[in-house]
């Protein structure tokens, strides 16, 4: 998150060494001649009845001060071509705004009256076709014939009911707390993320729709990627594919590991091989238009059928799974259903003779990571959020977080059974706090042993 840039017409266009030069008569013939063509439709955004409020919720808690929350800029990914961009979450919860479009631009509340603010967007206008500004057909960043047609102000108003303001590099925005380096407002932002009314739930679920879907897709597909030389690129392919029909992409990089390559929490290569043998841990989420995500996992046997020791390992992560679902409730504490999971897992593993004995942390060997999160505009909600209001609170209803324990066994790991070596299994979920307990709202996606062999064939048979 930045700040904002200059005012087109203040700044060098953004062209390459081998763009061609522009002759008077011809900027003269394209800067003539251009019909009126305003956006078609209801411009209002989905989200704009509710992002008064959350303004004011904001507004409330630092009164007199100008807040400044940026939508973030555009990177490079390579010499001239920039990495797609995704505005920043807290800019989308405050103002509706999500497009690619909003590269560069920022919210500013002002202080107004005695303790509240008025809401201003400051926005790179449309490119304008007049007489002297080539940015239209020349920019590459921000030219319209190069990216496409941004709103002019008028019609972002209209779609945001927040008043708009060009943006101008000459004078720069006047100092105040800035999200972009301020950790206070950088928390308060978070937290006022942390429950989500029913338009957000809704999107959440929606965006769980289509990635089960997405894993449908991958399940169809494993006789295809288990016959190429990198099969997890494969079923990366596959579900991103749906992704991006469907939504606007993945709400994180897809993790495809398959075998020993699960061992790794964040196995995003994708470079493997599928051995019909192993397992496939896929860990992957559909982000909607509105920036929403889900985040599931499931481990699945390639083969189609779990092998005795692969279901023994899965049945415990299930068992750690259930009992840490069965401690989310309204009041229970945020870090309740992690511990609960993790005594089945530290319980099983004594069993096994893994360990000596339950008690105490040496589970965490094989364990490695806390088993769930906040989940919402980002994959890792509210991470800004103080402690006291996240980890060290209390889940109330209109929460939404996932339970994702796991175990990862090394292929390495001299303290286990050869057997063991190189398995990894993670089970996630989202669920939704409500005033009874917890919905899952992944239930679509089996997550027994047997209930996933059913699903595996029939989707393998069509």
């Amino acid at each position: 998150m930045t700040g904002s840039p200059a005012r087109p017409g203040t700044e060098r266009l953004h062209t390459t060494s081998h763009d061609l030069a522009v002759s008077p008569e011809l900027a003269a013939f394209l800067a003539s001649r251009w019909a009126e063509s305003p956006l078609p439709g209801e411009l209002r955004l989905p989200a704009a009845d509710l992002t008064a409020g959350r303004r004011e919720r904001l507004s409330a808690r630092f009164p007199g001060e100008r807040l400044i929350v940026p939508a973030g800029d555009l990177s490079v990914r390579s010499n001239d071509c920039d990495h797609r961009f995704r505005p920043h979450s807290a800019y989308a919860h405050l103002t509706g705004l999500t497009g690619e479009d909003q590269a560069g631009h920022a919210l500013v509340l002002e202080p107004s009256g005695p303790s509240g603010h008025e809401a201003v967007l400051h926005l790179r206008p449309r490119s304008p076709r007049a007489a002297g500004s080539e940015e239209f057909y020349r920019d590459r960043r921000h030219g319209e014939f190069w990216v496409g047609r941004r709103p002019d102000l008028d019609e972002a108003e209209r779609m945001t009911g927040i008043r708009c303001a060009p943006l101008d590099g000459a004078d720069p925005l006047p100092p105040g707390r800035n999200a972009a380096d301020d950790p206070e407002l950088r928390a308060a932002l978070s937290e006022l993320r942390l429950v989500k009314d029913a338009w957000e739930v809704a999107q959440l679920q929606l965006a769980v729709e289509h990635t089960t879907t997405g894993f449908e897709d991958v399940v169809r597909s494993l006789p295809a990627a288990l016959a190429h030389p990198r099969g997890e690129r494969w079923i990366e392919g596959v579900f991103n594919l749906r992704a991006r029909a469907e939504g606007n992409g993945t709400g994180y990089d897809t993790i495809a590991a398959s075998g020993a390559h699960a061992c790794v929490l964040h196995w995003i290569r994708n470079d493997g091989a599928l051995d019909a043998g192993q397992l496939l841990l896929l860990d992957a989420g559909v982000e909607t238009d509105t920036l929403y995500t889900a985040d599931i996992t499931r481990t699945v046997p390639l083969s189609g059928r779990f092998s005795p020791v692969q279901r023994e390992v899965y049945a415990l992560v299930l068992a750690a799974q259930e009992a840490g679902i069965a401690a989310l409730r309204p009041g229970a504490s945020f870090r309740d259903f992690h511990r609960a999971g993790m005594r089945v897992i530290a319980e099983g593993l004594a069993e096994w003779g893994v360990l000596k004995s339950p008690d105490g942390d040496l589970y965490r060997r094989y364990t490695l990571c806390s088993s769930g999160h906040m989940l919402g505009l980002d994959v890792h909600d509210c991470a800004q959020a103080r402690a006291e209001t996240y980890l060290d609170g209390v889940l109330s209803e209109g929460h939404i977080l996932t339970v994702e324990p796991g175990l990862y066994f090394q292929p390495d790991d001299e303290t286990l059974p050869p057997e063991l070596r190189g398995i990894g299994v993670r089970i996630e979920d989202d669920l939704a706090i409500t005033a009874e307990g917890a919905q899952l709202m992944s239930s679509a996606l089996p997550r027994t042993p047997d209930a996933i062999e059913d699903w595996m064939g029939a989707l393998l048979e069509k």
